[in-house]
């Protein structure tokens, strides 16, 4: 833009381009760990599990004192550039972006053109560039050595008057900029610009189609400038005015959805051998997963599919009821909605998710499989408007919302400030693909033409007492309902026939407290309380379930020493319930189908009793040498169920084999000195994992009491390796032996009881090939290799599990294509699932079971027919328009875009002669629509 032509212009770079064109490569100057810090929507505050950075910028609250502190280089001497004399003689004006690399003392010591403009422009840009001084950027109010982006503007000046017309002296001056979105570099149309004046007063304007703003004929001196836009973050800056110059900058405004991320060397390891954590912008476009959050969680290694819609997550080949997942350490009863398409918690409301797989830490018990530890994000309460307002003056400036609405469900969400301190947020979702799926199923002639129906809701209340301290009031809860009639039951199962309902649901109310007490003591307390209830009926038979549980969980964390810390922990399961059983003894895994239900005599129990499962941890981090990491631990576990107490020694260790800078370096000296490597990583585990029987297999009707837990030991080891900046490599390889499991077998009396003879293993291989997020671009191909086995007892016959799948490839990315676009993909190939064969003619398939006028089938051995291989190809778009006060975005999201019928199981007519396939879902667009303010 020139200046108008009463005005010299000069020749100047634009110094404040922030956030991007000073912190994405202010970043470089921080270096990388593999472990990413991402900028909170408000504060700045990294993610739990790392010591992590916070940039600080200007009206900003204090600091985390946890967190590294980093704050960018600021310009103190700037050097104007000659302009080049064919330029100006041709009347060529250009632009020059340099990357600038400025030592730890401010002083640039290189610039490097990255576009150039030709006309001798580049050099002279170059060398006015190198006689620029900065105050030097600094981390923990050290300084460090970075790299930014500058552009330096040559604009030709007006034709001198004639010397008997001197002009007056200019009074005044002009400031104008141009505003674009970080990372796509797309123009920012509509943004709200305030500029404060030296006089206090304000001015506002807006943003043209072009991200351009101007004010023309303002006073010399300072100014503050303010850039708001709804969905992006807030962007403060001063500028100096001159008198007679025209003062040109560009600013660079961040997404808030997709927040802003630096590498930091020395983020803290877990305190588990392997932890998986996704970032939000990986996590809500991932293709595939109607940009559901929990549902990514399905394309990371380790991960098996669950067959068909059941919605399971099964993790290194565990059964499903051997893993669970908590929201912020409250664990509840399911993950996903019937049929997994979507998951409990809404992406909007999620802060992190953390995925062990494995060897997980004390903290978590009574479990052998894996744990997937969700975290909710605090409500959003800044402010739109003028730079300082109050949030009593700002009004509805402060309150943010969405509406969104697919072809699966709609949603709603509503957040804000209450008073000083006190902020609150509320959702709703609930499906509405039976609306519109029940006449097409009709049309279609489907044999049923009914969809489930679910909702969830989530309302937190969120305070910080204290600078050092949160508290937060959580109450949140899911509904799943189906229910069909089935007026024509198969042939071999005559009993199936009547009205099926089934439904489950859960509630529960939350409080958090996390506070530091000293510099060395923090402390953090979950008290959880609600209801958990399933239900299922066919016909006569019926089968309810009423849990009231009561979690209590506290943590302190004393930092004994440099070096050392312990965490020691109670935990308190108290959960009253009621049970209400009508049905047949179920098989055992892969026993011989008994007959028909009809056949089979029903058991019958009703318990009311209370569960109480109490237990303690303590676990210490060691670093006894640099680069070596060790966290030793137990847990201790009692059910008053069993009756038996569980003790689980626990220990993981993490070493750099080679370190990214040596120690006593500084980061600013490893920079410096060229001594920044690519950090390379072994990590092992061992551990004792205790799961106590399941309720059912200890009730006097149905199982067997006494019964103790189920016992198993994780073994683990792996590598991590930084390939570049962007690419890690992660190799893990991992071996459970299973001992002391529950299984069932004939008893003396004729029937079937319960015992601890079970055996097993699961042993397989992890690789993780990840390219994390950048401007443009994330993804990465995940590999498990498996094997996971079972017997009955000692001397019993080996055989698979159901849900085993030797191998399983995930490859997946997305990709900003600009001005708010996004596609991505992802492709999986998994190995068939498992299903226990009838024997084929002439083998005699089925016996006739004339009391019940059906066939029984003649079967094979237990899983042991592996289905065909299963491939799908999944596809998203996204696109986003942002106005001035709100945001629109879009999405078509295609799973199995090229129609691949999947084999999920067989079925077979009357007499078990004839078989044919059951296939999964046909290719399902999802279509979806989304407004927020």
């Amino acid at each position: 833009m020139l200046p108008p032509p009463s005005f010299p212009a000069r020749a100047r770079g634009f110094v404040r381009s922030r956030p991007i064109g000073w912190l994405a490569l202010f970043a470089v100057g921080l270096g990388s760990t593999g472990a990413r810090a991402q900028e909170d929507d408000r504060s700045g505050a990294v993610p739990s599990g790392g010591s992590g950075a916070v940039i600080k910028r200007p009206g900003d609250a204090p600091p985390d004192p946890k967190k590294a502190v980093v704050v960018p280089p600021k310009l103190v001497r700037f050097q104007e550039a000659p302009y080049p004399k064919e330029a100006q003689e041709q009347g060529l004006q250009g632009s020059v972006v340099l990357t600038l690399t400025i030592d730890a003392t401010g002083k640039v010591t290189a610039a490097e053109v990255k576009e150039g403009a030709g006309h001798g422009f580049d050099e002279a840009a170059q060398a006015a560039a190198l006689g620029f001084e900065f105050e030097p950027a600094t981390r923990d109010g050290k300084p460090i050595p970075v790299k930014i982006l500058y552009r330096y503007d040559f604009t030709l000046r007006p034709a001198t008057p004639p010397p008997d017309a001197p002009p007056p002296a200019p009074t005044t001056g002009n400031l104008s900029g141009t505003l674009r979105i970080a990372g796509a570099e797309a123009p920012l149309a509509g943004a709200e610009v305030s500029v404060t004046l030296p006089d206090g007063s304000v001015r506002k304007v807006t943003a043209d189609a072009q991200g351009r703003w101007s004010l023309e004929g303002v006073a010399p001196g300072k100014y503050r400038v303010r850039v708001a836009a709804p969905g992006y973050e807030t962007t403060s800056e001063d500028e100096i005015v001159a008198a007679g110059e025209a003062t040109e900058v560009v600013y660079r405004v961040v997404p808030e959805a997709e927040g802003l991320e630096i590498d930091v060397v020395g983020d803290k390891p877990p305190r588990e051998v392997t932890r998986r954590t996704l970032e939000r912008r990986e996590i809500s476009r991932i293709p595939g997963t109607g940009g559901d959050a929990l549902r990514s969680i399905q394309s990371l290694p380790g991960v098996a599919r669950p067959p068909g819609l059941a919605g399971l997550l099964i993790v290194r080949g565990s059964a499903p009821q051997d893993s669970l997942a908590f929201i912020d350490g409250t664990g509840v009863p399911l993950i996903y909605h019937f049929g997994g398409l979507s998951s409990v918690v809404p992406t909007e409301l999620l802060d992190q998710i953390d995925f062990y797989p494995g060897n997980f830490g004390v903290r978590y018990g009574r479990l052998m499989g894996g744990i997937v530890d969700v975290k909710l994000r605090p409500p959003n309460t800044e402010c739109r408007g003028d730079y300082g307002k109050s949030k009593e003056a700002a009004g509805n400036d402060c309150f943010h919302g969405l509406a969104q609405l697919d072809l699966i469900d709609g949603r709603l969400m509503l957040e804000g400030p209450i008073t000083d301190g006190w902020s609150f947020l509320v959702a709703g979702r609930r499906s509405w693909i039976d609306a519109w799926i029940t006449p097409v199923l009709e049309e279609a002639g489907a044999g049923v033409t009914s969809a489930p129906v679910y909702y969830d809701y989530q309302a937190i209340v969120e305070a910080k007492p204290t600078a050092k301290s949160r508290f937060s009031l959580r109450a949140y809860g899911s509904d799943d309902r189906f229910e069909i009639l089935i007026e024509d039951p198969a042939a071999q199962e005559p009993a199936f026939g009547g009205n099926l309902t089934f439904g489950t649901s859960f509630v529960r109310v939350q409080g958090l407290y996390e506070t530091e007490l000293s510099r060395r003591v923090s402390l953090s307390t979950m008290i959880a309380t609600g209801k958990s209830s399933l239900g299922f009926s066919l016909g006569t038979f019926k089968f309810e379930v009423d849990v009231y549980p009561v979690d209590i969980n506290s943590e302190f964390a004393l930092k004994a020493a440099d070096g050392l810390t312990f965490n020691a922990g109670y935990e308190l399961q108290l959960a009253p319930f009621d049970v209400f059983v009508r049905a047949p003894q179920p098989p055992r895994p892969g026993e011989p189908d008994p007959g028909p239900f009809v056949t089979r005599p029903p058991l019958e129990t009703q318990v009311s009793d209370t569960a109480f499962r109490p237990a303690w941890y303590l676990d210490a981090e060691i670093t006894p040498a640099y680069g070596l990491r060790i966290v030793p631990g137990f847990r201790v576990d009692y059910a008053r169920d069993t009756g038996h107490a569980d003790f689980s020694p626990r220990v993981v260790a993490r070493y750099d084999l080679v370190s990214p800078f040596d120690e006593g370096d500084t980061e600013a000296e490893a920079y410096a000195g060229g001594r920044r490597r690519m950090r390379t990583t072994v990590k092992g585990g061992v551990g004792l994992f205790h799961q106590p029987p399941q309720f059912q297999e200890t009730d006097e009707v149905f199982g067997t009491p006494g019964l103790r837990s189920n016992r198993a030991v994780h073994y683990s080891l792996g590598v991590e390796q930084e390939l570049t900046r962007w690419i890690d490599l992660s190799v893990e390889g991992f071996y459970k032996d299973l001992t002391q499991q529950v299984s069932r077998g004939e008893n003396l009396a004729g029937g079937f009881s319960y015992g601890n003879n079970g055996l097993g293993s699961t042993m397989g291989l992890e690789t993780l090939l990840k390219y994390k997020p950048d401007a443009r671009f994330f993804g990465w191909l995940a590999y498990t290799l498996s094997r996971s086995v079972r017997q009955d007892g000692p001397g019993e016959e080996e055989y698979l599990i159901q849900f085993d799948q030797t191998h399983n490839l995930t490859l997946l990315g997305s990709y900003r294509l600009g001005r708010g676009w996004e596609f991505g993909a992802r492709f999986r190939v998994i190995s068939g699932g498992l299903d226990t064969p009838v024997l084929a003619p002439p083998a005699l398939p089925a016996l006739y079971a004339a009391d019940a006028g059906a066939y029984v089938p003649l079967q094979g051995e237990p899983f042991s027919r592996r289905l065909p291989l299963f491939h799908q190809l999944d596809l998203r778009v996204d696109k986003r328009w942002q106005f001035r006060q709100w945001a629109l975005s879009a999405y078509l999201d295609v799973q199995n875009a090229y129609n691949n019928a999947a084999v999920e199981s067989l079925l077979y007519n009357y007499d078990f002669s004839q078989s044919t396939v059951q296939t999964g879902l046909p290719i399902l667009p999802s279509i979806g629509v989304r407004g927020e303010f």
